[in-house]
């Protein structure tokens, strides 16, 4: 006899997120992603100056601000065909890096790290061991005795007040746990440290961005960061020496800690390789540009189907038309008004609650899909796609990572695959954000000082879509503007592909598809499928926006 279990809201997450599914024979054997809040900026924006849209738009999270601003500003430049000048592009491509390696800390440590990790057992954990395991792994300087001691401490003194702290709600204890207490300790410690790194990314982003969250220096055509290596209050080579410092210890703590940690973990738990692929059709964008017309990409994309690496179309730039005109959204199970499949151009954002019916309409999130398929977006596609299309760099990590970890690249199609690669790809972010630092001093050095080509608005009606593949996979911002004037815009963000409830067709999105099959051992403490959604990074405020202001519980989990 089945039992249907929901989780409300799913927690550690960006936003407001239920899940709900069916468990037979003590395995998943259907199940339902309901975004629990309504996106209203779309609507706020229709009627305004669409050179002022990126601002608005980066608010649709708290999380995800500065890659709406980039999508946003580019979709701006689509519509007039606005060049951007090349010290423009690295100062965007500097914060696009940074902002990835700052998201991507925050992810495994802070947001799903302790879907793995037992706190509670790391109190019995021998320092000196942990030390021991620690540096057998790398040699940063942090993974000393003294360290590890502290921690312990510190864990203990929170039990012995007989709360955890910040660790205090835990399925500690649970069965599917396998760490060792050392290794647990270890996890512990830089669970901190990383409050302290991902605060070093962000610092950098807001060296260039004027302030982060929500940066502040993009504008058409360019970005708004004056450069004169002689003047105190501009882009400097002061400014640039602390944010080469900041850069630099984020790239030393992503390749020596976070790297490590998660191919360590992932050793652990080499079964969750098996669990939670689910919609196996993906997508990732071409990012990085380096010249003016977005023509030239330092890191791919492309398109895989069923899985295959061999069925892979490659997508060159942003300007690739069957991509823009494959993409469309369903509303057929989303709280909006019905209406056929639609391209975001003439997307509406209507809402029409009608509460939540598992056979009708159950999610604020709509239902995207390309050329009428579910995509999975995030590192999976990108590192997959990169690797496909020869990135030598991503080829070698990947092939190192696997031949570690004794299993293949179909492998990383997985839950546990999903933490691979993006720990993969924290390490390429943080390269290349010290890479482009050294591109823009160098163009500065050859006397291009140019930021921004500024361009008035013509009248008439333009329409335009930006791109920018972020931290959590696939995003697109699409405007339609009439003689200076916003008419339509629409968001297609990471977690709406992902997190999609129902199509027309009763195809499932790719959270459903992911936890079908996993084994859920304790219907009372449903880790295994916690395990899955978080290794999405689920951001629903990004997905949908608004709040509840009668308010509700906090955490509920039924079982019926």
């Amino acid at each position: 006899m089945s039992k249907r279990i929901t989780i409300d809201p799913i927690t550690r997450i960006e936003g407001h997120l239920r899940i709900d599914f069916e468990v037979d024979k003590g395995k998943v054997s259907k199940a339902w992603s309901s975004a629990q809040m309504w996106r209203g900026i779309e609507k706020i924006l229709i009627g305004r100056d669409p050179r002022d849209a990126w601002v608005f738009a980066q608010r649709f999270c708290g999380v995800c601000t500065t890659v709406h601003a980039i999508s946003s500003i580019r979709s701006l430049e689509d519509a007039y065909n606005v060049e951007v000048p090349l010290n423009a592009q690295l100062v965007r491509n500097i914060m696009i890096a940074q902002h990835s390696v700052q998201d991507h800390i925050v992810h495994f440590y802070h947001l799903s790290a302790l879907d793995w990790v037992d706190i509670v057992s790391a109190l019995s954990a021998d320092p000196k061991k942990t030390a021991q395991l620690a540096q057998s792994l790398s040699d940063w300087p942090g993974n000393s005795v003294t360290e590890f001691a502290a921690v312990k401490e510190r864990l203990t003194a929170f039990v012995q007040t007989g709360r955890l702290g910040i660790f205090d709600s835990g399925y500690w204890g649970h069965p599917a746990m396998k760490l060792s207490p050392e290794a647990n300790l270890m996890a512990a410690a830089h669970y901190l440290k990383a409050l302290d790194y991902q605060k070093k990314a962000a610092q950098a982003v807001a060296i260039l961005g004027g302030k982060n969250p929500h940066i502040q220096n993009l504008c058409m055509g360019g970005v708004a960061t004056a450069i004169n290596m002689d003047n105190e209050a501009t882009l400097n080579m002061e400014r640039i020496a602390l944010m080469r410092s900041l850069m630099t210890e984020t790239r030393d703590f992503v390749k020596k800690v976070l790297f490590n940690d998660v191919i360590a973990i992932a050793s652990f738990y080499k079964e969750w390789f098996k669990y939670g692929r689910g919609v196996d059709n993906y997508l990732a964008v071409p990012e990085f540009p380096l010249d003016a017309k977005m023509e030239k990409f330092d890191m791919r994309g492309g398109i895989i189907h069923g899985g295959n690496l061999n069925n892979f179309r490659r997508i060159d730039n942003h300007k690739d038309a069957a991509l823009i005109e494959g993409i469309t959204e369903s509303t057929k199970h989303a709280w909006y008004e019905d209406g056929k499949p639609k391209n975001p151009f003439e997307g509406e954002t209507e809402p029409e609650y009608t509460d939540f019916d598992p056979d009708g309409k159950y999610s604020w999130c709509k239902a995207p899909r390309l050329d009428g398929r579910p995509i999975q977006v995030g590192p999976v596609a990108q590192i997959l796609a990169s690797y496909v299309a020869g990135d030598e760099h991503v080829i070698s990590i990947v092939n190192s990572v696997t031949s570690k970890l004794g299993i293949t690249i179909d492998d990383l199609q997985s839950t546990m695959g999903r933490h691979v690669t993006r720990a993969i790809r924290s390490v390429i972010m943080a390269e290349k954000a010290l890479v482009y630092l050294d591109m823009l001093i160098d163009n500065i050095a050859k006397g291009d000082k140019v930021y921004a080509n500024h361009q008035e608005l013509p009248m008439g009606e333009y329409q335009g879509v930006g791109f920018h593949e972020a931290p959590r996979g696939t995003l697109s911002h699409w405007m339609v503007v009439n003689n200076g004037k916003l008419t339509n815009y629409q968001a297609v963000v990471p977690s709406t592909w992902n997190a999609s409830p129902r199509d027309e067709s009763g195809i499932a999105g790719p959270y459903e598809e992911s936890i079908l099959g996993n084994p859920v051992e304790d219907l009372e403490k449903p880790l295994e499928v916690i395990r899955t959604v978080h290794s999405f990074d689920p951001c629903i405020a990004c997905a949908v926006h608004s709040i509840d202001p009668k308010g509700k519980e906090i955490t509920k989990v039924t079982v019926r």
